[in-house]
């Protein structure tokens, strides 16, 4: 009897910490008791991205998860589902899009048009280190359901320049070293477009079976991030000279 009242009693601490997360919480009894992948799209909404680049990223995630292969990856997977939540960041992040179901076309459909509605967001610099602890401190944790996989999605088109108490990689390996892959998608344009994929490999990508895969710039945001997604969701393998050892 002792056992099943503190069962009970973890039961109901569990629904009130759902409850305090935020409306999008609320979905979690509704909620699978496992899926194949929590993925965690963090995308850059610093000064340098204006209206055009912004629906760029916005409208390439919305086709990414309508695209019937990335559709096919998520139904296929031994819990047929996955969960997906975004993340949008520059001087602060913010959980622009909590955690969403997908396990049908109709679920993906819906999660899409809740992208391409999201409303800009506006900041300056590129905080990087403070997004992944945010990530680390307030999202991870959130998870409302068992996933085979995390996976955090980071794209941006520059590298950290907010001075943080932490430098990104010391971020970064914590979520890798709790299991957590950290992937990158540089976006190769401006100025810093020479550098910012290698400064992506050092400081942003980490974890189990983690990777690197470029945009040759804002317009090709849309192809990278659906070869990104058909490799995180299937959990399949990127090109040779893209994997890089667990951190």
């Amino acid at each position: 009897m002792k056992s099943r009242a503190w069962g009970a009693a973890l039961g109901l601490a569990a629904c009130f910490l759902v409850a305090a997360g935020g409306g999008s919480f609320a979905q979690a009894p509704d909620m699978p008791a496992e899926v194949d992948t929590a993925l965690i799209v963090s995308v850059d909404v610093s000064n340098s991205v204006d209206e055009h680049r912004y629906r760029l990223q916005m409208e390439g995630i919305a086709k990414a998860l309508e695209d019937p292969e990335v559709l096919k990856a998520i139904l296929n997977g031994p819990q047929g589902g996955i969960l997906l939540a975004m993340v949008t960041w520059a001087d602060k992040p913010r959980l622009s899009l909590p955690w969403q179901r997908i396990a049908s076309a109709a679920d993906a459909a819906a999660v899409a048009a809740k992208v391409r509605a999201m409303p800009q967001q506006t900041g300056e610099f590129t905080c990087v280190s403070g997004m992944l602890r945010s990530i680390s401190d307030k999202v991870v944790p959130q998870i409302p359901a068992k996933a085979l996989r995390i996976i955090v999605d980071v794209s941006g088109d520059g590298r950290e320049n907010c001075n943080p108490d932490q430098p990104p990689g010391a971020v970064r390996d914590e979520l890798a070293a709790s299991g957590v892959t950290v992937n990158g998608l540089p976006i190769l344009e401006g100025d810093e477009g020479p550098v910012l994929e290698q400064w992506y490999r050092e400081n942003v990508m980490g974890g189990p079976g983690s990777f690197i895969l470029p945009a040759n710039g804002f317009g090709d945001f849309g192809r990278a991030i659906r070869q990104k997604f058909m490799i995180e969701i299937s959990g399949g393998f990127p090109p040779r000279k893209e994997a890089r050892a667990e951190r």
